[in-house]
């Protein structure tokens, strides 16, 4: 394939432009046909056949050992033979650069057939035995296939076919084919191409197939006869306006193409499909439907595999394809095959950094697909207006807020900790460089979703449907994320044997996942549940450095760490009064739900380390327990137990200020012991999340110098 520099020279602008179609990109079908037209050019070069070529089937076999073997046969004179010459009837040699062209390859996938041209590849290490067959079937079984010979008689040079043809009938020729290969091999098998040369004039060369055109106009045929018969169709052909050019041709109905879409099977494309008529409900020329299909190797490069599913991220040039933008196209293209490592969305992004390409030039088609079987999958998620605008902006956006905002960055509380844990273990919970991957691979959605069996998955799978949402730019259902988080904090808080303890670190990264999403110029998140608006909005945290808790006044008696939960609730939109302050609101529900979560983990986390508890009150009242009927009595037993080691404080210490974690427990009393929760609205999964978060809040709610011991113990939960 032609590097890029190369590229442009054989392509310069004028030339370039005289080969693309005039139209921008407006279907699937556009793209394969662009991709395909690329490749083409890049490979084999214009011409008439050399769509129909697939030079990079047998690359992996340049330049080694016996990987070419030629029968060459003289039909020069009266009767056709084998070559008598020097080299003699059967040369072994190795397939280089320079024969690529020569050799004029078009391989055919199915595995008991034979390639559509005369050169066909044999498997690999074959032995000399299946060799020499290979070898005899250039004569006994190609120049013998019904389409091949069908083309020789329209061709004026179709008796060197008929030729070859004669020969092969000829026992004692095939007899020699198979000992002058075994003793050439010396009972070694080889990985090889099999092909013919042909003397055609008695003082003439002998002559490669790729040279010939009768060779290549019966590879044509072959080819072309393929699309119009599978999946049992007789001929599924007809004349029709091309789909892609415009232009009235021989359309055929059951042509491939790299994704398989448009196969008989897919009934969810072609609704009351008659396999014979197929033609007429998806017209695609045949020289086209070759070019299409040529797109595979630059598809196959933009596509990745994720949760069992294969994802699609082709990028293509929005409106007018200039020269210009093509070569950048190419380039990029070029790149994402050489790079195996990345993802395409990570290829693309670097093109941008290095200014390659500009990210308004282009959009990409993105999709997903279940594959079921080889020529079966379940399509979701299909767009062609993807853009790399919001995977960049997703990971760049995640990184800035978890990295600044109040809510996770020490150095707003220099005395006490932030609201909720950072872990520089955990990629969401610390500015991370590999979050474009995280985001791009799905990787993302895998640490905070509940987990699933990747062989299992199907097309309802809720981490594939949020990752093409963000790849493509469309917004996630809330409902799905509350869904996700919940069963995922629960099935951790019950795992005891690869979790210890609460699953704090996982709620942060959720919420930060939430937030991030929740950006306003991104707006991936969506709701038809008006209570649930609120939770779509982005936070207004702080991003600059606050006065210390010394700084700011506070009433006698009054808690150190009651400004950071007052502006912690009013800053997020999802708990804040400031946003729906009616006292039987699914907002005040939902802040209700979260002050309980805080007033357990802040006396959980006091048993632990303040008494040495085993068993504490987060033990005692994990997710799964919460419900609306259960949340008043789970609340006065927590202040009930707030209040018993409150007077063991007392008696401690003498005159002790107030109510241990005042600041929590006076406005529970507002929001869930006054109003009955069994009439309340909010949903469960809601309900959950936010007391989980809670919960994390209060565990993490200290001074800031037990923080630095508490890291030390917990480093993971554990490592993620």
């Amino acid at each position: 394939m032609l590097s890029p520099d190369a590229f442009r020279e054989k392509y310069p602008p004028e030339e370039l432009e005289a080969k693309l179609s005039d139209s921008p990109i407006g279907s699937l079908r556009d793209l394969q046909y662009l991709y395909g037209k690329l490749y083409t050019l890049a490979t084999t070069g214009g011409g008439e056949y050399a769509p129909y070529l697939t030079p990079d089937a047998a690359g992996d076999l340049v330049d080694t050992d016996n990987s070419l073997i030629v029968v060459r046969v003289d039909v020069s004179g009266d009767e056709p033979r084998l070559a008598d010459d020097e080299l003699g009837p059967v040369q072994v040699t190795r397939y280089t650069e320079d024969l690529v062209q020569n050799v004029g390859h078009c391989k055919f996938s199915a595995a008991a057939g034979i390639d559509h041209s005369v050169t066909h590849q044999a498997g690999r290490n074959s032995n000399p035995e299946k060799l020499a067959r290979y070898a005899k079937e250039r004569l006994t079984r190609w120049a013998t296939d019904e389409v091949v010979t069908e083309a020789a008689d329209e061709h004026q040079d179709g008796w060197i076919i008929e030729e070859l043809a004669t020969l092969g009938q000829n026992e004692t020729a095939l007899e020699t084919i198979e000992e002058t290969l075994t003793r050439k091999l010396g009972g070694e098998s080889a990985t090889s191409l099999l092909t013919v040369r042909v003397k055609a004039e008695p003082d003439g060369e002998y002559q490669w197939p790729g040279d010939m055109d009768v060779f290549r106009e019966a590879m044509r045929q072959r080819k072309l006869s393929k699309l119009v018969t599978k999946n049992k169709a007789d001929d599924s052909s007809g004349d029709a306006t091309d789909l892609v050019t415009g232009s009235p041709a021989r359309t055929v109905g059951t042509s491939e193409d790299p994704q398989n879409y448009f196969l008989g099977k897919q009934l969810e494309k072609f609704p009351g499909l008659d396999i014979e008529e197929a033609w007429r409900s998806h017209p695609i020329s045949e020289d086209a439907a070759i070019t299409v299909m040529n797109a595979d190797t630059f598809v196959e490069a933009c596509t990745y595999r994720t949760f069992g599913a294969k994802v699609y991220y082709l990028p293509y040039v929005f409106g007018r394809l200039a020269p210009e933008k093509v070569h950048r196209l190419y380039e990029l293209l070029y790149r994402t095959v050489e790079d195996e490592e990345t993802t395409p969305i990570e290829d693309a992004y670097e093109e941008e950094r290095r200014k390659t390409i500009e990210e308004q030039d282009f959009r990409f088609y993105i999709s997903a697909v279940m594959p079921h079987q080889m020529s079966r999958y379940d399509v979701f998620g299909e767009t062609l207006n993807g853009r790399l605008h919001y995977p960049k902006q997703l990971a760049i956006r995640h990184n800035e807020f978890v990295q600044t905002v109040s809510a996770f960055n020490r150095d707003h509380f220099k005395e006490w900790t932030a609201p909720l844990p950072t872990n520089q273990n955990w990629g969401l919970l610390e500015t991370n460089d590999e979050q474009l991957h995280a985001i791009s691979t799905g990787w993302y959605f895998r640490q905070t979703f509940a987990e699933r069996d990747d062989d299992e998955a199907d097309a309802d799978d809720p981490r594939i449907e949020a990752l093409v949402s963000v790849l493509s730019g469309e917004a996630i259902a809330v409902d799905v994320l509350l869904e996700e988080y919940v069963t995922r904090i629960i099935d951790d808080q019950t795992d005891d044997s690869e979790h210890e303890g609460f699953p704090s670190f996982l709620v942060a990264s959720q919420f930060a996942q939430l937030c991030a999403l929740a950006d306003e110029d991104l707006r991936l998140l969506q709701t038809t549940d008006p209570s649930k608006d609120q939770i779509t909005e982005q936070p207004t945290y702080d991003t600059k450095s606050m006065p210390s808790l010394d700084e700011i006044p506070i009433a006698d008696g009054g808690h150190p760490a009651a400004p950071k939960l007052e502006s912690f609730i009013n800053k997020t939109p999802a708990l804040s009064p400031d946003h729906d302050d009616d006292p039987d609101s699914v907002t005040s529900q939902r802040r209700g739900a979260f002050l309980l979560g805080a007033l357990v983990g802040d006396i959980g986390s006091y048993q632990e380390y303040s008494e040495d508890r085993s068993t504490t009150l987060v033990d005692q009242y994990p997710v799964k327990s919460i419900t609306r009927s259960r949340i008043k009595k789970v609340t006065q037993e927590t202040v009930a137990k707030t209040l018993t080691y409150t007077r063991q404080e007392k008696k401690q210490q003498g005159n002790y200020p107030g109510t241990k974690a005042d600041h929590i427990v006076d406005r529970l009393r507002d929001t869930i012991l006054n109003p009955d929760p069994e009439e309340w609205e909010i949903e469960t999964d809601d309900l959950r999340f936010y007391y989980a978060l809670g919960v994390t809040y209060g565990m993490n709610d200290h001074p800031w110098n037990r923080e630095e011991t508490d890291a030390d113990d917990v480093t993971s939960e554990e490592e993620h």
